[in-house]
């Protein structure tokens, strides 16, 4: 008698991914990976190990671009097999000019050339027995939150960014796509979306706010693709709705009403940018800040507990002393809860390099930003002083037996503060607490929970 024997299965070839940059480009990284994952890949933990190496760049200001070229080269020494992603290759001439020997280059969003090189470096036979991936695709974020991306590209021009030539334009997605998104990810046990974009109040903008069609257990309905429309329906479904990179807009009034119903987070995320008139003008940013603060008392006065956080840019060229004086006094009458600066970096291709105005020296632009920076930290030490002896909600990132670390509903990961909690049962991630604040610092506070 013969006795058949099978070959045993090849393994999985092994993907190494490198994801940089900012939760936009995250999502774009989660993409790619459900994608491999769904074609029988693997993800490798290090480079030597692995059949190719995928690097989605970040080529948003020049120092960006070293860290992507950093990770690039390191990427090349240590496998060889090396696929480039994301915003840097948009641009691909400096990439190729370091780093001939790279597989691949496409620019962000590019999906399916990513996985034509993939495929093409390291192939993989794909079994749909075995390959499972999980209905909301793979995260790089941990389970109780998640970034839900409502569009692509921007259609402003502001004379320091160069994201609308490395993405596009804005091409916002249908209500309803984003909605069923919303809806697997919270039946998955995500606790707070996150919604993003380049500009998340000009979401439909280019769908001439067109509705479709969504469909919520028995019940559908049309759901306008309109800011206003999207976010009531996203507070309708059970989780925390946080919303990010939000322009100042009339029509923002609105969302901030559901804030005040409680419907979605009252938090609030703009990029002013700056102040002073001559610098929004030469940025190619709305430039009337007094119009601004009115809308700023305007939204504490429709939802009193609104957290609003922003970023601004010192030093950037024409900056006058007065200027960056006007600035400090514009934060201390804006009293913003949450504040991040950067100091200008030229960025390649960006319109602000051909506007003939006089650099501010480095060692300038250093002064400056920590002179913002200190009087910002006494602005919201203040803010988050006035919450001691209160409680707050706050939803669980790192838990153990004794208490945890947390954030409260006016901090958004990784750039806002962190609630330290005390606590006498377990607390897990993702679970949400009440939490009586005992005590504050200029970013963080500390409290014991119910």
């Amino acid at each position: 008698m013969t006795i058949k024997t099978e070959a045993p299965p090849k393994a999985a070839p092994r993907i190494s991914f490198v994801s940089l940059g900012c939760p936009k480009a995250l999502v774009d990284s989660e993409r790619i990976i459900t994608r491999l994952r769904a074609e029988g890949y693997e993800l490798a933990r290090n480079h030597a190990g692995a059949d190719a190496v995928v690097v989605n760049t970040c080529g948003f200001l020049d120092s960006a671009k070293r860290e992507s070229l950093e990770a690039i080269g390191a990427a090349m020494a240590e496998n060889g097999k090396v696929i480039v992603t994301g915003c840097m290759g948009a641009e691909p001439e400096q990439i190729r000019a370091t780093f001939p020997g790279v597989a691949a280059i496409s620019g962000p969003q590019a999906y399916e050339s990513v996985m034509a090189a993939v495929r093409e470096a390291a192939p993989a036979p794909h079994d749909p027995f075995l390959d499972l991936v999980p209905e909301t695709g793979v995260k790089l974020t941990p389970r109780h939150y998640a970034y839900l991306k409502i569009s692509e590209g921007c259609n402003n021009r502001c004379s320091f960014c160069i994201i609308p030539k490395l993405r596009g334009g804005l091409v916002s997605r249908p209500a309803a796509d984003v909605l069923r998104e919303a809806e697997k990810l919270v039946k998955a046990g995500v606790k707070e979306l996150i919604v993003i974009s380049q500009d998340t109040s000009a979401y439909g903008v280019d769908l001439r706010y067109a509705a479709s069609s969504w469909r919520r257990g028995a019940e559908s309905r049309e759901v306008r693709a309109k800011f206003l429309d999207l976010t009531r329906e996203l507070g309708s479904l059970g989780a925390w709705i946080r919303l990010q990179y939000v322009y100042p807009y009339p029509h923002v009034d609105e969302v901030v009403a559901l804030m005040a119903e409680g419907k979605v987070l009252p938090y609030i995320d703009v990029p002013f940018q700056h102040a002073a008139p001559a610098v929004l003008r030469a940025m190619r940013r709305p430039g009337n800040q007094e119009k601004t603060l009115e809308r700023i008392r305007a939204w504490r006065a429709i939802c009193p507990d609104l957290t609003i956080r922003s970023t601004f840019i010192v030093g950037f060229p024409g900056e006058s002393e007065e200027d960056f004086a006007f600035l400090l006094d514009w934060l201390d009458e804006a009293k913003l809860d949450r504040v991040g600066a950067f100091k200008y970096e030229p960025v390649a291709g960006a319109a602000a390099n051909d506007l003939g105005l006089p650099q501010v020296p480095d060692e300038e632009k250093e002064a400056r930003w920590k002179r913002f920076m200190a009087r910002q930290q006494a602005i919201s030490a203040k803010r988050l002083a006035a919450k001691i002896g209160k409680r707050v909600e706050a939803i669980v990132d790192a838990g153990g037996p004794k208490g945890g670390q947390g954030r409260t509903m006016g901090d958004a990961p990784q750039i806002d503060g962190v609630v330290h909690i005390a606590s006498r049962r377990p607390l897990r991630p993702g679970d949400i607490v009440s939490v009586k604040v005992e005590r504050a610092d200029a970013y963080d506070l500390h409290g014991v929970a119910a």
